[in-house]
This record gives C-alpha cells, sequence and structure tokens, in this order.
C-alpha cells in the first residue's frame, strides 16, 4: 500500500501530513470535498507527522523565494529526509505547485502529484492549520501570512534605481501640463502689456521672447539706443530690435502707470523662470530616456517614447502590447467611435507626432505607421528585459524605417531584417563590453575608497585606544634616560664641586646604560608607535645648550616620577645637587617665559 503524504507550506515554516485510507479517497472525491469543511472530519482523514517552523523572517523569504523558483531549499530537504520513509517507491507526496514537485523528484527521487484530491487536501490544512499545530493561533498565522508576503513582494520588485519608468511618466505629464500653462500665462501678459505697447505682439512670436522683452522693456518711453544692444541679445535678431526700438517711438500704445508695470513685470518673470524649468525638465527627460530606454529614445524620439510608456502605464505594459495596439494608442475615441459607426478605423495614434509620418505622403502615411508600430514593439521589448541597456539596437531599427519610406519612394530594395540584427548584435556585444568594464572600473574605485575610509577610522580608534598606555610608557622610560644629562649639567653650571658629587653621577651612567639597554630591547618587542622615541632621544644630546632642552621637560616629569627615583639616589649630597640644579632650572625657565 503505497503511503500518501502532503507537503504545505506556510509562512510559519513547513508542515508534512500524512493521509489515512489513501484508496476510498481516491475513490470518493465528493465525499472529500465535504470533509474539508468539518474539523472533525478532517481530523479523521489527516494527521500531522512533522513541522519545520522558520527560525526567522529572513528564513522565511529564502524558503519562499526557492519554492517560488522551483528550488529544493536545505530546509525542507532535511525535513523530507528525516521524515519520509526511507523506502521512497512506497511514498507518494501530494505538493501543490507542480515546479516544487519536479524538483523534489528529480533531486531526492520521491514521486510527487498535483492537483484532484491533493489540492482539496490542501485546501482544508490551509483552513484548519492553527488547529493542527500545537501553540499556532489563527491572528499570529495571519500576521507571519502578512509579512512574508509584505518582504516577499518587496525582494521580488528587483529593479534598478536608474531604470525606473515611474520618472518618464511623471515628467512628460508635467511637461505637458507646463505647455498648457506657459502658453495660457503668455497669452495673459501678451494681453496686458498690449494695453501698453501693442506693436511688440506683432514683431515677436515667440512666447517667452516676448515675457522676456515686457519684463526688459517696461515703459516703451524710456526705451533708447543705448538698450538696443540688450534687445539684440534677447531677441536674437538686429532687425527685430530695430524694429521695436522704432515701434516704441511711435506707438499708439495707452500710457501705463508704475505700479501696473511693476505687476506686470513680476508676472512676466514668473513666466520666465517656469519656461526656463520646462527646458530643465525636458533635458532630464532626455536623460532619464537614454538610461530607461535607450533603443525606444533613440527609435522615435524622447518625448514620443516617453508619451508611448506613460499612456502605457509602464515599460512593462508597453513591451507586452502588439504592434496593432501600439500603432493606435492614444487614438482609442476614434477607434471606437469607427467601431461603432462602422467607419474607417484609425491609422496612427500617439505615433503620429514622429517624423517618418509626417515625411510619407498621403499614400503611405497608413504603411508607414504600421511598420514604425512594429518596430516600435521590438524596442520597447528589448529595453525592457535587456541587462544593459544600449541604443545600438533602436539605431538600426531607424536605420530600417529610413530605408523603408526611400523604398516607399524610390523602390530602392531595403536590407533583411536578419542581416540587420546580426549587425546589430556584434555592435551590442561590445557596447555592452564596454559598459560593464566602465562599471566595474566604478566599483573597483568606490571599494578603494571604502577601504581606504575604513583603515582611516580603524587608525583612528587604535590611535585614541592606545593613547593612554603610550603615555604612561613614555613618562616612565624618559625620567631613566634623562638622569644621564642631570649630572653632565650640573658640572658644567658649577665648576668647584666635591669630587665625591662628581664620581657618584659616573655610576648613575653605567646604571641608566644597562636601563637604556633594557628599554631599546622591550621598545624593539613592543608596539610600532615606540621606535620613534629612539629618534628623539639622539637629537636632545647634540643641541648646543643641552641645559634648555632638559629644562623644557624634566621639572614635569620630576614631580610626576618623584617617588619613582628617590631608590635610585645614592646620598645627601646628591639629593643637594639635585636640588641645587632643579632651582637654577626653575630660575631660567621663568627667564624664558618673561622674554618670550
Amino acid at each position: 500500500m503505497v503511503l500518501l503524504h502532503v507537503l504545505f507550506e506556510h509562512a510559519v515554516g513547513y508542515a508534512l501530513l500524512a493521509l489515512k485510507e489513501v484508496e476510498e479517497i481516491s475513490l470518493l472525491l465528493p465525499q472529500v470535498e465535504e470533509c474539508v469543511l468539518n474539523l472533525g472530519k478532517f481530523h479523521n482523514i489527516v494527521r500531522l507527522v512533522a513541522f519545520c517552523p522558520f527560525s526567522s523572517s529572513q528564513v522565511a523569504l529564502e524558503n519562499a523565494n526557492a519554492v517560488s523558483e522551483g528550488v529544493v531549499h536545505e530546509d525542507l530537504r532535511l525535513l523530507l529526509e528525516t521524515h519520509l520513509p526511507t523506502k521512497k517507491k512506497k511514498v507518494l507526496l501530494g505538493v501543490g505547485d507542480p515546479k516544487i514537485g519536479a524538483a523534489i523528484q528529480e533531486e531526492l527521487g520521491y514521486n510527487c502529484q498535483t492537483g484532484g484530491v491533493i489540492a482539496e487536501i490542501l485546501r482544508g490544512v490551509r483552513l484548519h492549520f492553527h488547529n493542527l499545530v500545537k501553540g499556532l493561533t489563527d491572528l499570529s498565522a495571519c500576521k507571519a501570512q502578512l509579512g512574508l508576503g509584505h518582504s516577499y513582494s518587496r525582494a521580488k520588485v528587483k529593479f534598478n534605481v536608474n531604470r525606473v519608468d515611474n520618472m518618464i511618466i511623471q515628467s512628460i505629464s508635467l511637461l505637458d501640463q507646463l505647455d498648457k500653462d506657459i502658453n495660457t500665462f503668455s497669452m495673459r501678459v501678451r494681453e496686458w502689456y498690449g494695453y501698453h505697447f501693442p506693436e511688440l505682439v506683432k514683431i515677436i512670436n515667440d512666447n517667452a521672447t516676448y515675457c522676456r522683452l515686457a519684463q526688459f522693456i517696461g515703459n516703451r518711453r524710456e526705451l533708447n539706443e543705448e538698450k538696443l544692444e540688450k534687445l539684440e541679445e534677447l531677441t536674437m535678431d538686429a532687425a527685430k530690435a530695430k524694429a521695436i526700438l522704432d515701434a516704441s517711438r511711435s506707438s499708439m500704445g495707452m500710457d501705463i502707470s508704475a505700479i501696473d508695470l511693476i505687476n506686470i513685470e513680476s508676472f512676466s518673470s514668473r513666466v520666465v523662470s517656469l519656461s526656463e524649468y520646462r527646458q530643465s525638465l525636458h533635458t532630464y527627460l532626455r536623460s532619464k530616456m537614454s538610461q530607461v530606454a535607450p533603443s525606444l529614445s533613440a527609435l522615435i524620439g524622447e518625448a514620443v517614447g516617453a508619451r508611448l510608456i506613460a499612456h502605457a502605464g509602464s515599460l512593462t505594459n508597453l513591451a507586452k502590447y502588439p504592434a496593432s495596439t501600439v500603432q493606435i494608442l492614444g487614438a482609442e475615441k476614434a477607434l471606437f467611435r469607427a467601431l461603432k459607426t462602422r467607419g474607417n478605423t484609425p491609422k496612427y495614434g500617439l505615433i503620429f507626432h514622429s517624423t517618418f509620418i509626417g515625411r510619407a505622403a498621403a499614400k503611405n502615411k497608413g504603411r508607414i505607421s504600421r511598420y514604425l508600430a512594429n518596430k516600435c514593439s521590438i524596442a520597447s521589448r528589448i529595453d525592457c528585459f535587456s541587462e544593459v541597456p544600449t541604443s545600438v539596437f533602436g539605431e538600426k531599427l531607424r536605420e530600417q524605417v529610413e530605408e523603408r519610406l526611400s523604398f516607399y519612394e524610390t523602390g530602392e530594395i531595403p536590407r533583411k531584417n536578419l542581416d540587420v540584427m546580426k549587425e546589430a548584435m556584434v555592435q551590442a556585444e561590445e557596447a555592452a563590453a564596454e559598459i560593464t568594464r566602465k562599471l566595474e572600473k566604478q566599483e573597483k574605485k568606490r571599494l578603494k575608497k571604502e577601504k581606504k575610509r575604513l583603515a582611516a577610522i580603524a587608525l583612528a580608534s587604535s590611535e585614541n585606544s592606545s593613547g593612554t598606555p603610550e603615555e604612561c610608557e613614555e613618562t616612565s622610560e624618559r625620567p631613566k634616560k634623562k638622569k644621564k644629562q642631570k649630572p653632565q649639567a650640573a658640572p658644567q653650571e658649577n665648576g668647584m664641586e666635591d669630587p665625591s658629587v662628581s664620581s657618584k653621577p659616573k655610576k648613575k651612567k653605567s646604571f641608566s646604560k644597562e636601563e637604556l639597554v633594557s628599554s631599546d630591547l622591550e621598545e624593539t618587542a613592543g608596539s610600532g608607535s615606540l621606535p620613534k622615541r629612539k629618534k628623539s632621544f639622539p637629537k636632545e644630546e647634540p643641541d648646543s645648550d643641552p641645559e634648555e632642552s632638559g629644562n623644557k621637560r624634566v621639572p614635569k616629569k620630576k614631580r610626576k616620577f618623584s617617588s619613582k627615583e628617590e631608590p635610585l639616589s645614592s646620598g645627601p649630597e646628591e639629593a643637594a645637587a639635585s636640588k641645587s640644579s632643579s632651582s637654577k632650572k626653575k630660575k631660567k625657565l621663568r627667564k624664558l617665559s618673561q622674554e618670550n
């Protein structure tokens, strides 16, 4: 008899369930459907064999990704190998997803079954799961499902920040709105300033230029020859600047007060700033389109490509559309009106704004729009699903459209699509290799900077941590070495000293040499910062005035280490000599401080 087990994946863990009376269940499918809703009857059919909970939300997300991709995770492998019978031929495992079933059968050798009774059993397990597992409540199971659902959806949205098409949709919508607003405001400036200088409207046609001139001229009576050069800069035409100057002298406009002029100038400055922002937004849109959809923008232009993406909702939706839908995208009203009235359907929608349809003859507009929609559909799919964005395919597709246009006009046979795409593939591989090379260089530079930053942080932290013991070592070692200098300075100052006093420092010299040897050994075996102190001590000995160099450092050290120096003193004469030398040094220090 074949044992039927069911694998159930939940947000809290894997559950392995065994079914009783397998043959009867397989025969009586309607009864199984009735038993699913009743907990008591369902317990008679299904029993829980093993439950493997997830240790954390990260592990749950990894297992969910593995199940969705049809990969057997280590936790699932351990559960099945531990709790399923060793004789694999007598085991039948029911799973909900055919992909994970095929993976289990391939890797572990268990026969897997999906659909039919298994689907009904899994439906009952999902309904009564919190009753099958001890310690699991319905509320905690719902919370686990909600958290895993959010993290799974966030992990599945694996997109590049530089290739987000939402920004393109918002940019092109804002660009269209700005065009409408700038036109409305410019007409208001023309009408308002036209009361004072009506001849300017006929001379200047551009809205932004008109607003700049209205802001610059102000009162037309103040316009003279001195402002002619500035007028030429604004109009970019000497003839127009001269015409404006002549018209201002013989204008039929009414006089205007200063407060009205101030309001007109402030409003025209707002319109000018809006037009400047519109230009910067257009450049931003072009750069964004070159990152997100380079092939589509190379084929049909940035503005038309962005409008197609915005109308479709996203680049992915546009890539899913067939060429016939792309052709009439934006002409839905005309299409449904034609279907309703049984008239002619539209030939083109948003792609009419491309230059190709305008250049084609009237009889060829429908043919070229169909061909262009076909190439737009290919370009959008390349942009959506290619890993490295490149404009090579868009340029090649544009060449094909150009050749088709010339074929309609002159009859010249265009190249075959296969040959063009082979060339494009070779160029695209070269471009992709160059882009990946650049990205690798940038990544190496970033890693180097990061290593330097971390090394600097580690060095600073080590200096801060080891600063106090190093200071203690310095203060403990320096007085031992300075004692070699103290007896040398004393006989130079006091030439008439007793021989007993002068002989005792010699003993100290031999004693200090032994200490110096031991300290040198400690320094070589110690930290790397100590050899710097070796260099500092020889510099102090060949100084021209060794007493001053000793005076700068010794008094503080004597105060700190007076307790250590006391056992080294060999008699009251040495103590008296050291006191006299210290008093003289204090006097010298006072003199030096006063001179400074």
